[in-house]
């Protein structure tokens, strides 16, 4: 049942009953580094912590009027919004791709400029979900790279046109990204529903994640604008994860708003891969606020149960379920920031 055609009110939590473990030929990679281009939170002085490498202060300075001199440090920026660059290393070749692009139009490009990373490097681009905090980076690398048929990977859904409903204010529509822009700058889009490889089956995007937990509910303020009228559209079933299975660690999972919830998301990814052992867990994990609150122990105590070695919870995922985590992982859990770099 897809959110297009439920009854009135929210669909169910659970969207697929549970599916047999389903054994999709990963290849292993030798590494993997994740480096943060965009998050919520930038902090230089964040120590390095087991896989994370920080930027540190900025090295390059910029025009300032008010400081003696006139110059102060070009500081990289975070904003509510995610974007990882992804460069995985195997059999003595490396390959970079960005996963989601932040907020605004030029943020991530210029922390890439800022932390010496070439946007001509990047060799494809997967995009979560179609919010605009995940996608609006887009335009700055349109502008930095010109015309290119460098490869979009998204869900269908991706190109809803969506709105917020709170209690006791008005409707709040979320931007569309335009798909006129990124075919007119020349990108080569891939609508894939279901699971699909990067780089000779070295990365797994995910697709449409089954919903079968039952408690983790998507998104349910979200509507969508489907056969001329708003309808519910809480699942956002275009939300979509990143697999790499490191040689001798096990696997790697980036989200990046985790609609889908982390727990489904994680327990997937497993199944995906014949039950491969859960070793790092990164991105946004969506904990945020009073709808979802109330399910960070349950959610902790089946991200337990995956016992993963490296967690990193990042944009969305709220101070309140950092907290708890930090707690229940004290030596798994790793604090985001802009800058870092998580070598795996």
């Amino acid at each position: 049942m897809c959110a297009d055609d439920s009854p009135g009110g929210y669909p169910p939590a659970v969207l697929h009953d549970a599916e047999p473990t389903i054994q999709i030929e990963l290849e292993p990679v030798d590494s993997v580094v994740v480096t943060t281009l965009m998050d919520n939170v930038t902090d230089i002085f964040m120590p390095d912590q087991g896989p994370a490498r920080r930027a540190g202060p900025a090295g390059g300075s910029r025009l300032a009027a008010v400081m003696a001199g006139g110059q102060a440090p070009d500081a990289l920026i975070a904003e509510h919004g995610f974007s990882v660059l992804v460069t995985v290393a195997k059999a003595g070749r490396e390959h970079r791709f960005l996963f989601d692009a932040g907020t605004s139009p030029d943020g991530v490009v210029d922390n890439m400029r800022r932390l010496d990373i070439d946007p001509g490097s990047i060799e494809a681009i997967v995009c979560s979900h179609g919010h605009f905090d995940h996608t609006t980076g887009l335009d700055g690398l349109i502008r930095v790279l010109g015309r290119t048929s460098m490869p979009v990977l998204i869900h269908p859904h991706f190109w809803r046109r969506r709105r917020i409903t709170l209690p006791g204010r008005e409707p709040l529509e979320i931007p569309t990204t335009s798909r006129q822009a990124l075919t007119g700058a020349g990108f080569d889009i891939i609508e894939e529903q279901q699971p699909s490889f990067l780089f000779e089956r070295s990365v797994l995007v995910t697709g449409e994640v089954p919903r079968t937990t039952g408690y983790e509910p998507g998104f349910p303020p979200q509507q969508a604008w489907l056969g001329g009228s708003w309808q519910a559209d809480p699942l956002v079933l275009d939300d979509q994860a990143l697999i790499i299975n490191v040689k001798g660690k096990g696997l790697v999972v980036i989200t990046g708003c985790g609609h889908a919830g982390v727990v489904n998301i994680a327990s997937y990814a497993r199944r995906l891969t014949g039950s491969q052992p859960l070793y790092a867990l990164l991105g946004g994990f969506h904990l945020n606020g009073p709808l979802f609150e109330p399910l960070i122990p349950r959610v902790l105590d089946d991200l337990a149960a995956m016992n993963p070695g490296v967690l990193v919870p990042a944009h969305c995922t709220g101070w309140r379920a950092q907290h708890a985590m930090s707690a229940r992982f004290p030596a798994a859990y790793t604090p985001n920031t802009v800058g870092t770099s998580f070598h795996l």
